[in-house]
């Protein structure tokens, strides 16, 4: 199997912990200590946006384990619908089904990701990329939208106290008509929701881990 992601993509990816990467960014908005900062695609009209941030009181092996825990999420994301890695015609990918509010229609990402954990210069780093596989054959279904331009990157390490500094940069296109609004609400209330219910998450793994 070829090398969905190259060396130099990990690197992209942890590098902005320490000297984000933001000229010609928009600060969209800060909350909770996360800052988000966001970029106008041309070509979509859509914005790319890169969140930088720390979570508190959550070790960062044990966020990134809780991360990655795709069976664990359905317990604590409400925003999944169906969630899990299988081969597809011998191609491991992950699909992913997402709840959107009504009227509009749900939408599915099929997906590759990779984590690696890195050793720079003494300093644990873990990394995660992610992008649409459109290459994967996972049929759509009827009433759901499938997302075919996706990609995220996280990278986490040690605040140097309990916590976790994390970055991570993420666009997708969501396809049809979604109102700006939504949009905007997604990105300014979505982003600390997630955060928040990952801290949850990651107090709550070691009892969940124990019951399985």
């Amino acid at each position: 199997m070829s090398l969905r992601f190259s060396d130099e993509n990990f690197q992209a990816a942890w590098s902005e912990l320490d000297e984000p990467r933001v000229e010609g960014w928009e600060l969209f908005t800060e909350t909770m200590g996360v800052r988000i900062y966001r970029l106008l695609d041309q070509e979509t009209g859509l914005y790319e946006y890169k969140i930088f941030g720390v979570l508190a009181g959550c070790d960062a092996d044990l966020c990134a384990d809780v991360y990655m825990d795709l069976k664990y999420r359905k317990h604590w994301d409400t925003y999944v619908k169906e969630l899990y890695e299988q081969d597809f015609s011998g191609q491991p990918a992950i699909y992913w089904e997402v709840k959107y509010p009504f009227p509009l229609s749900n939408r599915d990402y099929v997906y590759v990701r990779e984590r690696r954990d890195l050793d720079v210069d003494g300093r644990k780093i873990r990394v995660i990329l992610a992008r649409s596989s459109q290459e994967t054959p996972c049929a759509e279904k009827s009433g759901v939208l499938r997302v075919k331009d996706y990609k995220q990157s996280v990278a986490m390490e040690t605040d140097g106290s309990s916590g976790t500094k994390v970055f991570m940069n993420y666009f997708d296109n969501p396809g049809g008509m979604i109102p700006t609004w939504l949009v905007n609400w997604a990105a300014k209330s979505g982003v600390p929701g997630f955060l928040t219910d990952m801290q949850k998450a990651c107090s709550n793994y070691q009892s969940y881990c124990q019951k399985k």
